[in-house]
């Protein structure tokens, strides 16, 4: 039996264990104090000063990077912490761009909840001049970059360099001039950020925010002239309902349907079906390339900001990526080719709108590769996050719709559609499929849970095809893909598929989602609806969804027939060759 360890907030004593810092231990005993650069996710930085507490015997202490010891007596609102924290509020103030209301995190930005809390009125120190401000970068197709407003916590260039390990940002220059910007102070569009949208995740002002379609799709909408459709990502249904009180996970796909319909789409569609559809094709690829022996391993090629890491990193690993389009890339020009022959809608009249939890997808939609005659097959991207907005901006009031259902035939899904929200999804709808197309008998066990886990760590999970042994491995972030990268060229990879979702826990945790500070519980929680989904489901393995056999008996043929490559498969192209290489 070993002792318990305790330690004294305000008075009261506290039990801990194997928490990193005192930080984590008030926020585990139901107490907080305000902090701007700490993450849980991250390594703790201490750059803000606002989590200051005082320890007797040690005077005042970051609480996000002092660790915990038995016996400590902490108090959190001292006179002198709550001192120490309106000063550095009236700092930040000084030389922050206060146009509040004018900012896409507004409401959301932990700066302005602060000085709200701390009743900051007055600022004591002198403020920016104009000719101070910087220019705003918005040549990115996924973030904007407002350096006027950026309070230099790090939590962005941490999150760049600790998720993706490729440190598009980073800090330049020294004392008060010190900013965050691209390498080399190139805009955001010209460097190789790969759209994750993981800064504008972590950034507690507006210094970094998702580069914003609402007022281009409202226009659609309201064109009386325009067929306006809409298509949902799976981890949608499982975070929007954040921004409207509901709980943490709870599958709010019904009001989704709902709150669409009342913002005026013509057409409701889900993206689960898609995915459904993307493991018909990718299963197939993969069990050729199994028997050929051919580009293995093979990679998946839903996650568009891993897509564009290759690219521009390894070109030469580029044969390893599925061919297919991803779930919404492949709906899409379903969309566009079957609604004008069934109803009667001009295809230049047609509007296809995507739902997606990821920064990434607005970099995707715009690819040269998935057009059709000059123009993209998804119109325009819309995060969770603009679609809270959207539905909030129309007076709807989210909590009090009736559940509605999706149009058919495209709105219908199995529970493995469902679960390519979550790390380890995609691999773990792919077995499903690929074990019974490859041995002809049910696969009886359907939950894989080797391959689950929000966690950025790498699995591998070995699995038997009546004889033929197969090892299947799942990462997510960038850095983790690096290795197995390197294992590969080394000739050490024991696996033979490869899933990568460059958001840490998958696309639960896109940069597009709701944000949440404590993204180490939400992600286990969001994962855990859609698995929830997935259990409740009628079928919960994508070649037995009712549609999809439809589609192919009516249109595909068979999955990879030369019909399915045309419309559902891509080509993918060196990077290294692109104008920002050579800028």
């Amino acid at each position: 039996m070993t002792d318990k360890k305790t330690l004294f907030i305000d008075g009261k004593e506290i039990e801990f264990s194997n928490e990193p810092n005192l930080l984590e231990v008030i926020r585990k005993a139901g107490m907080n104090v305000p902090t701007f650069c700490y993450r849980p996710d991250l390594t703790s930085f201490g750059a803000c000063r606002m989590c200051v507490v005082e320890v007797e015997g040690r005077g005042i202490q970051s609480s996000c990077t002092m660790p915990p010891e038995a016996g400590l007596k902490i108090h959190l609102n001292t006179e002198k912490t709550r001192r120490i924290r309106k000063t550095v509020l009236e700092l930040l103030l000084a030389n922050h761009d206060k146009e509040c209301l004018t900012c896409d995190k507004s409401g959301s930005c932990d700066l302005q909840r602060y000085a709200e809390e701390y009743g900051i009125k007055k600022i004591r120190y002198p403020e920016k001049t104009l000719e101070e401000y910087l220019p705003v970068d918005d040549s990115s197709p996924s973030i904007v970059r407002d350096p006027n407003k950026c309070i230099l916590c790090g939590a962005c260039v941490r999150a760049c360099t600790e998720f993706q390990g490729h440190s598009v940002l980073g800090f330049a220059n020294r004392g008060s001039k010190t900013i965050v910007q691209p390498m080399n102070g190139r805009p955001l569009g010209q460097v190789d950020c790969v759209n994750c949208g993981q800064c504008a995740a972590v950034c507690p002002t507006g210094a970094l925010t998702i580069k914003s379609d609402i007022e281009a799709v409202w226009s659609e909408i309201t064109n009386p002239q325009k067929t306006v459709v809409v298509q949902m990502a799976p981890a949608t249904r499982v975070a929007i309902g954040e921004m409207f009180g509901i709980e943490k996970g709870l599958n709010s796909i019904k009001l989704m349907n709902a709150a669409l319909r009342k913002i005026g789409f013509n057409m409701i569609f889900d993206t689960n079906f898609s995915a459904d559809l993307t493991i018909m094709e990718e299963a197939t690829e993969f069990l050729e390339r199994l028997k050929s022996g051919k580009n293995l391993p093979m990679f998946t090629s839903c996650c568009p900001a891993w897509v564009k890491y290759l690219e521009d990193s390894h070109p030469d690993m580029l044969n390893h990526l599925s061919s297919c389009k991803s779930p919404m890339s492949m709906l899409s020009p379903v969309l566009v080719n079957l609604i004008p022959k069934y109803f009667d809608v001009k295809r230049e009249d047609l509007v296809v709108v995507a739902i997606m939890p990821c920064t990434a997808k607005k970099y995707e939609c715009k690819r040269p590769e998935l057009t059709e005659n000059g123009r993209p097959d998804t119109d325009y991207v819309l995060t969770t996050q603009e679609l809270g907005r959207m539905i909030k901006s129309a007076g709807i009031d989210f909590n009090a719709l009736e559940p509605e259902e999706a149009d058919s035939p495209f709105g219908e899904y199995t529970g493995a559609g469902t679960i390519f929200g979550a790390s380890g999804g995609v691999a773990e709808a792919a077995v499903r499929t690929a074990y019974e197309f490859a041995v002809g008998e049910p696969l009886k066990d359907v939950d894989i849970k080797q391959l689950r886990g929000t966690s950025n760590r790498c699995r591998d999970v070995e699995l038997d095809l009546k004889g033929t042994k197969l090892v299947v491995r799942v990462v997510s972030t960038l850095k983790e893909a690096e290795k197995s990268l390197k294992e590969i060229k080394e000739g050490t990879a024991p696996f033979q598929l490869l899933e990568v979702m460059a958001c840490p826990g998958g696309c639960i945790n896109g940069g597009g989602q709701p944000r949440s500070c404590d993204d180490s519980k939400v992600k286990a929680i969001r994962a855990e609806g859609l698995y929830k989904e997935d259990r409740e489901l009628p079928q919960r393995k994508s070649h037995m969804n009712p549609s999809i056999q439809k589609l192919y008996q009516e249109y595909l043929e068979y999955p990879n027939s030369h019909k399915a490559h045309e419309l559902l498969h891509t080509i993918y192209t060196d990077k290294f060759k692109n104008s920002y290489k050579n800028v």
